[in-house]
């Protein structure tokens, strides 16, 4: 499994977690898509902002490993800012590959774009 150095493990000041310390014994949890709906707390859509931030600044367009990334936080992306990098996809791999959409970042997360890190 590839650690990404440099990448912050949590949301400063939370218990929000970005990455894992390893891989699981039992298996590889895998990424699927989840439903964001429009009465999510406040807390929990600062903890999507952050890891879209982190993931934009630490790759940018380009595809990355999942490596360990944590799955229940791509799995708030995933389908919709954070996609497949390689048909057919594994969404139960460490080595699985993933892209940003730009455009949907963009959509999304318009507050990480204005800041000029786009």
């Amino acid at each position: 499994m590839l650690k990404h150095r440099g990448f912050p493990g949590r949301l400063p000041g939370t218990d929000f977690q970005f990455t894992i310390r390893r891989a699981n014994p039992r298996g590889v949890t895998p990424i699927i898509r989840r439903e964001r709906f429009g009465d999510r707390r406040a807390a929990d859509r600062r903890a999507d902002a952050g890891f879209m931030a982190a993931l934009w600044e630490h790759f940018g367009d380009r595809p990355f490993e999942r490596g360990n990334l944590d799955a229940g936080r791509l799995s708030w992306l995933f389908g919709r800012e954070v996609l497949p990098a390689d048909d057919p996809f594994d969404p139960a791999s460490y080595d699985a590959r993933l892209v940003i959409d730009p455009e949907a970042a963009r959509a999304a997360f318009p507050e990480i774009f204005a800041r000029g890190s786009a």
